[in-house]
């Protein structure tokens, strides 16, 4: 198996969790949005979200949705909890249902995170891998195999850019002020 990924090494999430925070000072309670017929959701989150609640000291419950007409319940559990933002994890699922997930952030009133930056129309936060340099990265591995190399011996390439971007407008539309330090850090902000 060869190509790239946009699998991260496992800090990433705790990242993510982290800019979220700073987001929303003394957030005790994030919510997950997570997919559990995805099998790499399953084990990372089995094997690393406990792990990292206690490193970073909040509760990481999750609100799982398998398909499009589960998003609402998930985000209702996410409010019935009293979870003071949401993290979306990123799949196909929630990918492709954007749109329909940053309305039901805002009808929850709920801060999020996201992974991919075609949420930032309209979302708080996107911490992830620059989809831009991946397809570069993978347009390289076209080559190469075009050229003669053997798949098998390309491995798999994990992101190494990655892009943070607040939407200001989003964070007012929410109450929140934006600390100066991460509009600093921000690749892009969205006035």
């Amino acid at each position: 198996m060869t190509g790239v990924t946009t699998n991260v090494p496992d800090d990433f999430f705790a990242k993510r969790l982290e800019i979220l925070r700073e987001l929303v000072p003394g957030a005790s309670k994030i919510a997950v949005l997570i997919n559990p017929d995805n099998p790499l959701q399953r084990l990372y989150f089995a094997e690393e979200i406990p792990r990292i609640a206690r490193h970073l000291g909040v509760a990481l419950p999750l609100v799982p949705a398998t398909k499009p007409e589960e998003l609402d319940i998930a985000f209702a559990s996410a409010a019935a909890q009293h979870a003071d933002a949401i993290i979306d994890f990123g799949d196909a699922l929630t990918y492709a249902q954007a749109q329909r997930i940053i309305a039901l952030a805002a009808k929850y009133h709920l801060p999020a995170n996201y992974l991919f930056r075609h949420y930032a129309d309209g979302g708080l936060s996107v911490y992830g891998a620059d989809t831009a340099d991946l397809f570069r990265h993978a347009g390289d591995y076209v080559d190469k195999i075009l050229r003669g190399a053997k798949p098998v011996d390309l491995p798999v390439q994990r992101p190494t850019k990655f892009v943070l971007i607040i939407n200001v407008k989003t964070a007012k539309a929410l109450g929140l002020t934006v600390p100066t330090s991460l509009l600093i850090r921000a690749d892009e902000v969205i006035e």
